[in-house]
This record gives structure tokens, sequence and C-alpha cells, in this order.
């Protein structure tokens, strides 16, 4: 569905409270991504459209982002995040992005943000990640699949080699250097008991502190 074009009215009603501002949080979910090109997987037909593997073999995306999934068919698994991971890091931030950060950081306490997304767009668009709550998780980071106790690590050196054709990951599946077993996102996925969600409960109460701080939030 198509955004509507806002109003003059309420361009000048958004103008006005922007003005009285002291702090700005920007709260997103997938759509934020889909001008910059990135999918949203708006249902089972939207997900296989841009993945037509996991069509073929009928899943769909709380089959596919879940910890079985991993367990089930690794490579399959890992060809589904991978890909995505290797997008996201392809990917420009839309203008949007730049227009956000330009309004936030003309006020006294600035601007935070509050996002279920996992793509990592904000960063990359240059908001200050001390300020950034991924309260999904990352895919930027990684996390063992057994819960060995093994720290998150970020996913900087792992290069996904994806068949595209079949949508699976060639190659070594990554691997966990506490414990051998395999590595998995550091996201949160459906009927996910071992999600480690430490880096992330910290960016919460960082964004808490902010909050505390702003008088007149927009």
């Amino acid at each position: 569905m198509k955004a509507e074009t806002p109003s003059a009215d309420q361009l000048a009603e958004a103008a006005a409270l922007l003005a009285q501002a002291d702090g700005l949080i920007v709260t997103a979910g997938a759509g934020m991504g889909v001008d910059s090109g990135l999918p949203d997987f708006r249902g089972r037909e939207g997900l296989w459209r841009a993945y037509p593997a996991l069509g073929r073999a009928g899943l769909d995306f709380a089959a596919i982002a879940s910890p079985e999934a991993f367990a089930r068919d690794p490579h399959l698994a890992w060809g589904f995040y991978g890909h995505r991971l290797a997008l996201y890091r392809s990917t420009r931030p839309h203008a949007g992005f730049a227009r956000l950060r330009a309004w936030g950081e003309r006020l006294p306490h600035g601007l935070a943000v509050f996002t279920s997304n996992v793509d990592g767009q904000f960063q990359r668009a240059g908001f200050d990640e001390a300020l950034i709550h991924e309260c999904h998780g990352s895919l930027h980071w990684l996390q063992c699949l057994r819960g060995c106790g093994q720290a998150p690590l970020p996913a900087t050196g792992l290069q996904p080699d994806i068949d595209e054709t079949e949508g699976r990951w060639r190659g070594a599946l990554p691997q966990c250097p506490g414990c051998g077993g395999l590595l998995r996102p550091n996201l949160l996925m459906f009927g996910d008991a071992r999600w480690q969600a430490e880096r992330y409960d910290a960016q919460g109460e960082r964004l808490q502190r902010w909050l505390a701080g702003v008088q007149r939030l927009l």
C-alpha cells in the first residue's frame, strides 16, 4: 500500500512540533528500508518472490526464521540469512535517514532510535550507535546456536557465499570459537529460548536514560 502524501497543514503541524521539541525519537519497522530497496517480506508470497528456494520448500518466514531451521538444514538457513547480510552490507540508506538525522541533530538532546529492524541501516546512515535500540537484535552480530556461553561476536569477517539458484550457503558454515558448533545470527527468532539479548538490553537501558532527560519529546 502506497503511503499518502501529507497535506500542507499536516506538514506545518509537524514542523511546529519539531520546533518546540528538545529531543526526537525515531521508531522504525521493516517499512523504513523499502525505499532503500530492501524487501519487507509482506506475507508468504512476498517472501517467496524474494527467496524462491523457500517457496519450493514450502517454508514461510516463521519456519526459516527459527533456531530449528539452523538445526534442521543449516545450509538453507544460512543461505537465507547470509544473502540478507550481504544485501544489508551493500545497501545505501535512502535520503530519509539523512533528513531525520539532520532534524534531530539540531535539537538540544539530539535524537535516538527504537527499531525492530536487524539491518544496521541506522548505523550506516551515521546515527549515534549509543542511542540506537535494536529490540530484535542485529544480523551484523553472531552467537552460538547451542548457547555454549560464548559471548556474541561481530559478523565483520563473515563473507557469505550463496548459491543463488538453490538459496543455500556454500562451503564451511560459520563456526563458534567457543565450542566449535554452529554460529547463528544474534537476533530474536521464532521459538527462540537461547537468544543472547544482553547487548540489546544494554541499548534499551541507554535509551531509557536518554528519555529521562528529554522534556519535550517528539
